[in-house]
């Protein structure tokens, strides 16, 4: 008997391909990740009135096709890949191919039912790329440095000095291009200014936030403070009570937010309360620091969501 309800569909994305499953009818398909693929799968996916598409977040190689989802009348979602595989490992399926992963994420899908997040424009897909890049840039050169400090030849001490230099200079043209992306668009500049206006904030700050965090604006209190893994997690059995940590979240909001938070410690008033009702309350500083870092993505997420600057709070 065939199925009465609508199917869902999961896609495991490799560069050169896509597997394709539905659940529950374990129907499968193989298509090329290239934009002929992509439109046949799209007839193919029609044709089975699919309820949802659900997919891993998979950076470059899946970008064309979530556009190509958008344009289609077809609902889609992107989980994160570690919750996909605790589901498969709770569910007895320890075996990995591509194959396997498409019809548990489906699985998934059905049973988990992930909320669908907007898709980012190409504006912030290339302000993505520029943030990624001058991280990279930064990781290396607190590299060379240290390396540098070790040298004794000549001429390797030359090459360093040289690469730092090359290190600075594309990170300012970073800066620079990331600058004219978030002018030439409205929105993106409009979003910027707000993040901008918060005290300990600059364009640096603000621009990472925007890239690594496009829902801020969208989200309730918790859930921005979940999503940067800045919401203690309780930890409790019985009569046993541990201490409440941060776990998983967006690591890089995190370090984005960490600087920033030791600023607004010290010429935030609002922020720099928060800390000292802290401290005197017997907490460690890096407790301290992280519920100033909270404090600040929820208020970010407050402005963004209310499209208005900050403006500090009359004495």
């Amino acid at each position: 008997m065939s199925p009465t309800i609508a199917p869902t569909a999961g896609i495991d994305i490799s560069k050169d391909r896509l597997d394709v499953a539905l659940h529950p009818t374990s129907e499968a398909r193989q298509f090329a990740n290239d934009r002929s693929g992509h439109g046949k799968l799209l007839r193919w996916l029609g044709k089975r009135a699919v309820a949802c598409v659900i997919f891993e977040a998979t950076g470059a190689y899946g970008r064309e096709l979530e556009r190509r989802l958008e344009k289609s009348a077809l609902t889609f979602a992107r989980v994160n890949p570690r919750h996909a595989r605790r589901f498969a490992e709770a569910t007895g399926r320890l075996a990995k191919t591509d194959r396997v992963d498409a019809l548990m994420l489906a699985r998934f899908g059905a049973v988990m039912e992930p909320e669908c997040r907007p898709l980012r424009s190409q504006n912030l897909d290339q302000l993505a790329e520029l943030v990624a890049a001058r991280r990279a840039l930064l990781k290396d050169r607190t590299a060379t440095l240290n390396r540098q400090k070790k040298l004794r030849v000549t001429l390797l001490a030359r090459q360093a000095a040289r690469r730092l230099t090359q290190i600075d200079a594309q990170i300012k043209a970073i800066d620079a291009a990331a600058r004219a992306l978030t002018k030439g668009d409205p929105d993106l500049d409009r979003r910027r200014a707000i993040l901008e206006s918060i005290r300990g904030f600059g364009e640096t700050t603000a621009i990472a936030l925007l890239a690594d965090m496009p829902e801020l604006g969208t989200l309730d209190e918790k859930q921005a403070a979940a999503l940067a893994g800045l919401a203690p997690m309780n930890r409790q059995s019985g009569t046993w009570k541990g201490k409440s940590r941060i776990q998983g979240g967006r690591a890089h909001v995190r370090q984005t937010l960490y600087m920033p938070a030791l600023a607004a410690a010290r010429f935030n008033t609002d922020m720099k309360a928060k800390l000292e009702v802290l401290v005197a309350a017997g907490k460690p500083a890096k407790v301290a620091i992280t519920a100033v870092m909270r404090k600040l993505v929820v208020l970010a997420n407050a402005l963004l969501r209310d499209d208005r600057l900050w403006t500090p709070k009359p004495a």
